[in-house]
């Protein structure tokens, strides 16, 4: 087992304290949230979502040291968009999310009960989401769409002109209110001239551990990256019990916040393995796996305080994940919202995570853009002045008489 202290969170404080974290006398175990069968589909699908667009992006920030995304709040955005989007372009979307056995009315009935159920469970954790939809001036909205936004997803309505100057700073203002400060200027002015819609989640927690670290036992100890040099970091340290599995390949810790509803699952690889080795082992399937094992037992934890911001574009990586066409200009399909011809420009997505002895700040935002399409003005131009291909045919039967290829006009 390395000593190495490698990836995320953790837990504690001695055992003879949990009255200081529980003064009211508040539950001290996992509440169980009872989920339909369909709600639990929902969590599913979102799960390996989250685990396959968390592989995407690592591969794409492979230079990167320190990556984070929030699956919910990326799902919640795309979601409220695949109300919008109609055949192809929808079961593009479904794909890409992975909801194979679930249609949008279960979904947007699931995410409105889910919501309430995942910020109310445990007081001592503070859990927010919030959503909103800002609608350009010249878009002509239909109101069944706005009204699913509003009755499942308890989305916020604004009206915009792309023209308005501090409109940037006035949506920036929004995710940073509801991100507690955290995610800051996420939106690059200006807005692109065609822009008709942005949907936007924000996601803010607020946890503390369960047995929080004592300060005085956190001291300067070296941390090992993957192919760097070795560094020297407040290591925190505690003795407890908790939840432990040990795989072949790695270990998993579970460290709870609160009454242990949220928990912080940390995934350490083992000697002669990497956490590149790591991330295409995980998949829902096996988590489940890996999780049911979990059995409490007697661990020293040193783990680093850490605190980082991560920023990225998704625009490729969904593309990768199915959803390609809700991105081409000229072949999606979003007549949900408005007869206009729209596309998705952007999917943003920003994160804060900060660590330390009493428990962990963590907050996300997530950017549909979506734009009118535009039609080129003026003829198009076209300039053989390279290798082409040409066929003649008979149009009525589309029989092929000659096929070639002019390599060299001059020859």
């Amino acid at each position: 087992m390395t000593r190495y202290l490698l990836l995320l969170i953790l837990l504690a404080i001695p055992f003879n304290s949990c009255e200081k974290n529980n003064p009211d006398n508040l539950p001290d175990e996992p509440v169980p949230i009872e989920l339909t069968a369909t709600q639990q589909e929902l969590v599913e699908s979102d799960n390996t979502f989250g685990f396959d667009i968390f592989r995407l992006v690592m591969q794409e920030n492979s230079d990167v040291e320190n990556v984070m995304i929030s699956p919910l709040s990326i799902s919640y955005a795309l979601s409220m968009t695949l109300n919008g989007a109609n055949g192809a372009t929808r079961d593009s979307m479904m794909k890409a999310l992975r909801y194979y056995n679930i249609d949008i009315e279960d979904i947007n009935n699931s995410y409105k009960d889910l919501t309430d159920k995942l910020m109310e469970v445990d007081e001592r954790v503070l859990m927010e989401i919030a959503n909103s939809v800002w609608v350009e001036e010249r878009l002509r909205v239909k109101q069944t769409f706005m009204d699913v936004l509003k009755d499942y997803f308890d989305a916020e309505a604004y009206d915009f002109s792309v023209g308005d100057p501090d409109i940037v700073d006035i949506i920036n203002k929004w995710i940073e209110d509801h991100t507690h400060g955290k995610i800051k200027d996420m939106i690059d002015p200006p807005l692109p001239p065609d822009i008709a819609m942005l949907l936007i989640n924000a996601i803010y927690f607020n946890g503390k551990w369960k047995y929080e670290f004592d300060k005085d036992n956190t001291v300067d100890m070296p941390f090992y990256p993957e192919g760097g040099s070795q560094v020297d970091v407040p290591m925190m340290n505690q003795e407890l019990t908790a939840k432990i599995n040990a795989t072949d390949e790695f270990i998993i810790l579970e460290l709870p916040y609160g009454q242990g509803n949220y928990v912080m699952d940390v995934v350490l690889p083992d000697d002669g393995y990497t956490s590149a080795d790591i991330i295409p082992l995980l998949n829902s399937d096996d988590w489940n796996t890996w999780i049911e094992g979990l059995r409490d037992g007697d661990v020293d934890l040193y783990m680093p305080r850490f605190k980082y911001e991560f920023k990225t574009e998704l625009k490729n990586v969904l593309s990768a994940m199915g959803m390609g066409l809700a991105f081409d200009p000229f072949s999606a399909d979003f007549s949900n919202i408005s007869e206009q011809s729209l596309f998705i420009s952007k999917v943003l997505h920003q994160t804060f995570i900060e660590t330390n002895e009493e428990g962990t700040e963590a907050a996300a935002a997530t950017v549909v853009m979506i734009e009118l399409t535009s039609m080129p003005s003026g003829p198009v131009v076209v300039r053989l002045d390279k290798p082409f291909i040409y066929i003649i045919r008979e149009t009525s039967t589309n029989c092929i008489v000659f096929m070639g290829k002019t390599g060299n006009p001059a020859v």
